[in-house]
């Protein structure tokens, strides 16, 4: 089949679909619409979770079958290769063990279980030993989200770099600096201080807020701190720490995604101390917003924000508490790192990142 081909049906997985404001759910949303715009004659055939088809208004929407291990890996294979489609997207990074009778692409986000299982609730093994693993080794195209995703693919199941398309994500138009009138309603809805370092993101042990809380202690001057996302798992530690620490600590469990654009814009720095990001959403939406970004220096994060942001040791709490204490009375260098960070943010689009993956598509079915 020709190269570019035109009206291919694709079968999607959509499971990512049932927590549509978390990293999975986020990527399938932004590139399944991004993907029916790059490729209006294309048919996307989406199947997810009940009430989730608003995500995806420009797809054929059929439910998964719901039994976790016979529906999604023995009847849904079946319903699969009834379609008959020219290929199989998994955005969740997984194929079903059976198989879907037609070439197939998968997006793999981050292998941290396979760095550090300690960093996550009682393994799966059904899915980390054989269910990823199988889906790597099996699928025509794998997808890595940064250049530092694909050297762990690489490394952990040893398949040929040559398989593996490097496409990195895109940041939605609702990410861009506000005026000043927009930043005082917005200041006044949400409640939010003056001044604050911004934290967004789960609160587990990879996204290491330890460090962060430590060097946030010891800052002179300091601002308040916000902190944006829900419990995860393995806690109760951090929890315990954050009760202790006053009210200029402020956590924000539940937030919609609409509002994170105006509490980007509100904060002076945002700080990203993860311990590994497959790769570091976050970072990149706080640049497109003209937030500067303090990151650790670990996995995918240096790529990502290039020369735009700081990258510092995620075990070094006094370094945090210098380069955050720099951005914060500096207000060139702030300025600077404004500039440099809405120039890099605009080098990733999710218009960017559709092209990138129907290639991949038109590789696998080539």
């Amino acid at each position: 089949m020709a190269r570019g081909s035109t009206g291919l049906q694709v079968v999607v997985d959509g499971s990512g679909l049932g927590r549509p404001w978390a990293g999975v759910g986020v990527y399938t949303t932004q590139i399944l619409h991004a993907m029916s715009v790059d490729r209006p004659d294309c048919r996307l055939v989406v199947f997810g979770p009940r009430r989730a088809s608003m995500h995806v208004p420009n797809a054929t929407y059929r439910l998964m079958p719901r039994t976790r291990f016979i529906g999604r890996h023995l009847q849904w294979p079946a319903e699969i290769r009834a379609l008959k489609p020219d290929a199989y997207f998994g955005p969740a990074g997984v194929l079903p063990l059976s198989g879907v009778g037609c070439p197939s692409v998968i997006t793999i986000h981050d292998l941290a279980i396979y760095r550090n299982a300690r960093w996550f609730p009682a393994r799966q093994p059904l899915s980390t030993r054989v269910v990823v693993p199988r889906s790597v080794l099996r699928a025509d195209v794998v997808v890595a989200v940064s250049e530092n995703t694909a050297a762990d693919i690489v490394d952990i199941f040893g398949i040929d770099r040559s398989r593996i398309a490097v496409v990195p994500h895109g940041v939605a138009p609702k990410f861009r600096p506000m005026s000043a009138g927009e930043r005082a309603e917005a200041r006044a809805r949400l409640k939010l201080p003056e001044r604050f370092i911004l934290f967004v993101g789960t609160v587990e042990p990879r996204k290491n807020l330890d460090t962060l809380l430590d060097a946030w202690v010891l800052m002179r001057d300091r601002p308040d701190l916000v902190v944006v996302g829900s419990w995860g798992w393995r806690y109760e530690q951090i929890r315990e720490k954050m009760s202790r620490l006053g009210p200029r600590l402020h956590h924000l469990d539940s937030v919609e995604p609409d509002q994170l654009p105006a509490i980007y814009n509100l904060a002076r720095v945002v700080a990203h101390p993860a311990w590994y990001e497959g790769f570091g959403l976050p970072p990149l939406e706080a640049m497109a917003c003209g937030t500067p970004v303090v990151v650790s220096d670990r996995s995918s994060l240096p790529e990502v924000v290039a020369d735009a942001g700081i990258a510092v040791s995620p075990d070094d709490s006094e370094a945090w508490r210098k380069a955050l204490e720099r951005v914060i009375e500096d207000t060139d260098f702030a300025a600077g790192m404004r500039h440099r960070g809405i120039l890099r943010a605009a080098q990733f689009s999710w218009a960017r990142a559709a092209r990138q993956t129907w290639r991949a598509i038109d590789d696998a079915i080539t």
